[in-house]
């Protein structure tokens, strides 16, 4: 089951804490069969993780 019950419109940039749960602690985008996002979902949810990114709201990379 998709946690924006398939619903794209759910997903913003601007809230990060949400995005958060679907990165790792590396900063990479978490896959689908981790989430559990449905492909639309995640299609969307990986363009603003990179807006966010862009938009220096999260990290593109984390190295110890």
């Amino acid at each position: 089951s998709c946690p924006f019950d398939k619903n794209p419109s759910k997903i913003s940039y601007k809230d990060v804490y949400k995005l958060k749960k679907f990165i790792t602690t590396r900063g990479r985008i978490l896959s689908p069969e981790k989430t559990g996002v449905s492909p639309k979902c995640q299609r969307k949810l990986a363009r603003e993780i990179k807006r966010a990114r862009y938009m220096a709201l999260l990290p593109f990379s984390e190295y110890v």
